[in-house]
Parts: structure tokens; C-alpha cells; sequence
């Protein structure tokens, strides 16, 4: 199994709501792009301001397997999402790991 971890910070003028949407979209991808195991994702509610850094959404995926995880970049839904994203991004981060 692999986990994919993806941490979002958007641009000063994303409203909360176009936040609520994206979660959504992200949200369903199980089911819809296979090899995902498990998906979680929400908006971060921290109260570790000093560590918080402007990233606003986060995302973790666990997928059946390596190959899995490399189909997943390139998946239509995957690519819906990319692009629905296009302009609203400052950063993003991304970590892909085995889970042992």
C-alpha cells in the first residue's frame, strides 16, 4: 500500500464556499478512480497558527499499490480536479510513501 499525501494553499481570494466545492470533488474520487483504498481529506482547522502557513486543504489517499498510485496522475477524475484547481493555487504539497 502507498499513502499520498497532498497539502493545498490557495490564493488570498478563495472563498470558503469554492474551498467547500473542491473538498467535494476530492472526496470523490473512491470509487471512481480505482486502487484507492481509503480517501480523507478537509479543510484544516488548527489552532497552531504559527505552523499553519497559509495551507488551507488537506488530502491523504491510500492506494492498493505503487502502480496504482502511478495511474492515479494521469486518471481523467484525477485531471478534472487539476484543472478545476488551475489559478487558484499558491502551493501545494505533495509526499507519496510506502505504508508498512
Amino acid at each position: 500500500m502507498y499513502e499520498h499525501l497532498v497539502i493545498f494553499k490557495f490564493i488570498t481570494n478563495v472563498t470558503p464556499a469554492k474551498q467547500e466545492e473542491l473538498l467535494s470533488q476530492l472526496q470523490g474520487f473512491k470509487g471512481r478512480i480505482p486502487g484507492i483504498l481509503d480517501i480523507s481529506a478537509g479543510i484544516n482547522v488548527t489552532e497552531e497558527t504559527e505552523n499553519i502557513h497559509g495551507y488551507t486543504l488537506g488530502l491523504r489517499v491510500t492506494f492498493d499499490s505503487l502502480a496504482s498510485l502511478r495511474l492515479y496522475g494521469p486518471h481523467p477524475v484525477h485531471q478534472e480536479f487539476v484543472k478545476s484547481v488551475d489559478g487558484l493555487l499558491e502551493n501545494v504539497i505533495v509526499v507519496d510513501y510506502p505504508k508498512v
